[in-house]
């Protein structure tokens, strides 16, 4: 059979949110999986015995930060000195830094720096990202963010959905005018990047410093809405649920009203441990009381360089499990048809007919294994769309 592709001898197969099939094969054909068979596959496919390894659907990073050039090492190192998120932006640090280096580059430059970005996600199990801008702050540098974040999609293995992220911080030019700003982003950015197809959504970065709940109405419109709220304070979850955002994005400060709010508006909780992680700090979003009171709860790493610098989807997972209460069942669903769900991907993220067949075969034979040997290199083949692309 011609482009047929049969993955046998699977030790256990998660097909979906819960089901967990043992010694099957999964099928095949171009780009999609056309079964999900127990036992050994038809003849006619070309086989891959993967040993009694386990298998998944490609893992799907729901929120990342990984258009971006340079590193902040350096703020690494202050934190480790004892210097606070806050102290480090007050002294010219945190996310203007990265602006510098990303306007430093044209669009070639910074697409060879994010590529790299896009193959360490890959290595680790991812087959989409979801990836912001919001470290240009200038209207043709936001833009050419966003065309990076499609670039990587076209050029690379990994596919992307791009979202609008000007209201991420203000730029040293609005420095004491952010209403000022406001209106480029509002009446300039968002225009253009809505007429010329270069985002999928909106995101803004509701907190003290940055934005507040005025600036976050003004960008309800035509995009869909995803919000970072309650990293740092309270009122968030409300404001996002009150906004009919898609997603609600940090919640480490999320209480049980705001969840209950999240519950009632039906607003996603995207979760981000490893920001939590890297920041040193140790309040970690309540994942068991929205698990309990029925939110599909998806993890992402929040890669970026400053906050959360991880491609790693299986770190996110051990996180959550040691960390959130999350059990490793829910940790994957979270990685995969939950993220999938949020970025509105109904065709991955689940092994089964007619889904893209984003695969990934783990080096262990028990899906519990995969958050539990935390950041061992664990990733044995990835495919993407039916090819082996790791």
């Amino acid at each position: 059979m011609a482009d047929s592709l049969a993955l046998v001898n699977c030790g256990a197969v998660l097909t979906n949110v819960g089901e967990v099939l043992r010694g099957a094969s999964v099928l095949v054909v171009g780009e999609r999986i056309v079964d999900v068979v127990e036992g050994p596959a038809p003849s006619g496919f070309r086989q891959v015995d993967v040993q009694g390894r386990a298998v998944t659907p490609g893992l799907i990073d729901a929120h990342t930060h990984a258009v971006f050039a340079g590193s902040r090492a350096n703020e690494f190192e202050m934190r480790a000195k004892g210097a606070t998120y806050k102290e480090i932006a007050a002294g010219g640090g945190g996310i203007l830094s990265t602006v510098d280096a990303v306007r430093g580059l044209d669009g070639d430059q910074l697409f060879e720096a994010s590529k790299k970005h896009a193959d360490w996600m890959l290595r680790c199990g991812t087959t989409t990202a979801e990836m912001k801008s919001g470290y240009g702050l200038a209207t043709l540098q936001e833009l050419k963010m966003l065309e990076v974040v499609r670039r990587i999609g076209r050029e690379t293995a990994l596919d992307t959905v791009a979202t609008f992220l000007g209201a991420h911080a203000v730029p040293p030019e609005f420095i004491n005018d952010k209403s000022g700003y406001m209106d480029l982003v509002v009446n300039e950015m968002l225009p253009l990047v809505r007429d010329t197809g270069t985002a999928d959504a909106v995101d803004v970065f509701v907190e003290e410093g940055h934005f507040d709940a005025e600036d976050a109405k003004r960008l309800v419109g035509d995009l869909p809405l995803r919000m970072h709220v309650d990293q740092f304070s309270t009122g968030g979850a409300e404001l996002a649920a009150s906004l009919g955002s898609v997603t609600a994005d940090h919640l480490e400060q999320t209480g049980t009203s705001g969840i209950e709010a999240l519950k009632s508006a039906n607003v996603v909780p995207v979760l981000l441990p490893a920001s939590v992680f890297s920041l040193g700090l140790t309040k970690y979003p309540d994942a068991r009381q929205m698990l309990d009171i029925g939110l599909p709860v998806v993890l992402a790493t929040d890669f970026n360089p400053g906050t959360s610098p991880t491609p790693s989807l299986p770190f996110v997972m051990s996180l959550a499990c040691t960390q959130m209460g999350m059990t490793p069942m829910e940790a994957l669903a979270g990685c995969t048809v939950n993220a999938a769900n949020a970025l509105g991907l109904g065709d991955r993220g689940m092994l089964a007919p007619a889904a893209l067949a984003d695969i990934v075969v783990w080096d262990v034979e028990d899906l519990r294994q995969v958050p539990y040997f935390v950041s061992a290199p664990l990733v044995w083949a990835v495919f993407k769309s039916g090819a082996r692309v790791v």
